[in-house]
């Protein structure tokens, strides 16, 4: 059996994500590496050997059902357990116009919870003692599950906010099921290609953020827990909701088809 902590994280070739796998280098560890360019994913392997770890790059499109569960396989495929899961993956376009994935979810419902969600629940038999961080954000709405795909009053501000609280939820299940579990905001308007392209002027690193997820990535004792940054906070209301908890796992499931 391997000694090597094995760390995934999800869109780790640009960003939060790829500044996170850096930070989680070091020797006696193996990085694996996920995006959809298989050329960025070299650049970020070869940066995390340089620093004494070793990875693997995973090509995977997570706006699709099937590329999550591609990704999924693909690392059962080759571990026997995982250490850290990072869920970095992401998309924010609060100006675009309504847009669904090639499964017919709102993108980003199927984007930024579905596949989170998805991946994780395949993974579990895989993460034992391992720490789950969810990166969300402090930009959070209530979940309509009369409308979760908003086919109505389309608002891209509050289809980003609803699918980061299902993702907070989704983190309060995985610590009352006893698995070590946070969520946290990495910070506000971070230099980010996605905080570009949205045309917002950057008021932090994504350095700063990165280094808030690596803290929680390697910390002990504590699980269940929102934090803005590295302060622990209090997520919206329906977080702490259980009904809506379950009403959102059922939903989850059966969107997925996790159970089938």
């Amino acid at each position: 059996m391997s000694t090597e902590r094995t760390v995934l994280v999800t869109g780790s070739t640009d960003g939060i994500g790829r500044r996170t796998a850096e930070k989680l280098a070091g020797p006696g560890v193996h990085l694996l590496v996920h995006g959809r360019s298989a050329e960025r994913g070299a650049a970020v392997v070869e940066d995390v050997e340089r620093a004494g770890a070793s990875a693997t790059f995973l090509e995977a499109d997570l706006s699709s059902l099937a590329g999550v569960r591609a990704l999924a396989d693909s690392v059962l495929a080759r571990c026997e357990r995982l250490d850290v899961l990072v869920n970095n993956a992401g998309i924010s376009k609060p100006s675009a116009p309504r847009e669904v994935t090639v499964d017919g979810f709102e993108s980003h419902l199927a984007i930024n919870y579905l596949a989170s969600f998805l991946l994780t629940r395949l993974l579990q038999p895989l993460l034992g003692t391992s720490r789950v961080v969810n990166v969300v954000s402090a930009a959070q709405d209530a979940l309509d599950f009369d409308d979760l795909m908003l086919e109505r009053g389309y608002s891209g501000f509050r289809a980003y906010g609803q699918s980061k609280l299902a993702q907070v939820m989704l983190t309060l299940d995985l610590a009352a099921e006893g698995v070590t579990a946070n969520c946290l905001h990495p910070g506000t308007h971070l230099d980010t290609t996605m905080v570009r392209a949205a045309g917002i002027r950057p008021a932090g690193t994504a350095d700063s953020g990165a280094a808030a997820v690596v803290a929680l990535a390697t910390a002990d004792g504590i699980s269940g827990r929102y934090f803005d940054a590295r302060r622990e906070s209090r997520a919206h209301p329906q977080a702490y909701d259980e009904q809506a908890r379950e009403r959102l796992d059922a939903e989850a499931r059966r969107l997925t088809a996790l159970d089938r």
